[in-house]
């Protein structure tokens, strides 16, 4: 699979190096931006408050599926949008997913040392589900679907969760599984 990793910061870089080691042929652009043709997936690993210039940066974007890394840490989300990936899809027209904004980067290196994999909850269009699941597990972790676009919201805001628990114990891993899994 091609993918294009839009920032070269520790989400973005650690992502292109996971997926790399799972054999797929990935192109890292950073600030000066880039062609995007031909990518069977774009991650976008950028501040928040730089989504707009990131994505004006890149040619190519039609039709892609965007997988939107970003975080609201400070101030609100632009133009009123329920979610920063509703503001993505705003932008680029094509399908979204919400993913990877809830694991810790930091701790990418422990990936395939768990017993089990960890999971990543993400939330995603329809023509973006089946490229999202494969590189959320490439990566190592266990996706866990939470519904449509519409609850991109929902995966933006479990980072408070995932904050508050690394005050405490430091950055986490998480599973989300049934019962008879445990």
């Amino acid at each position: 699979m091609r993918v294009v990793t839009l920032g070269r910061g520790n989400v973005g870089s650690g992502l292109a190096e996971l997926w790399r080691s799972a054999g797929h042929d990935v192109v890292e652009l950073g600030r000066e931006g880039g062609d995007a043709t031909g990518a069977d997936a774009l991650l976008l690993a950028v501040p928040s408050g730089s989504i707009a210039d990131a994505l004006g940066s890149v040619t190519g974007l039609d039709g892609i599926p965007v997988i939107d890394a970003t975080n609201l840490v400070r101030g609100e989300r632009p133009g009123g949008f329920a979610s920063l990936a509703e503001y993505v899809k705003s932008i680029t027209g094509g399908p979204v997913a919400k993913s990877f904004s809830a694991n810790f980067a930091r701790i990418y290196d422990r990936l395939g040392t768990t017993r089990e994999r960890p999971a990543n909850v993400f939330a995603a269009d329809d023509d973006a589900r089946a490229v999202t699941e494969s590189l959320i597990r490439d990566a190592g972790y266990e996706p866990v679907y939470v519904g449509d676009l519409s609850a991109a919201r929902a995966v933006e805001d479990f980072l408070g969760i995932l904050f508050a628990c690394a005050g405490t114990v430091g950055p986490v891993f998480y599973r989300f599984a049934p019962p008879d899994e445990f």
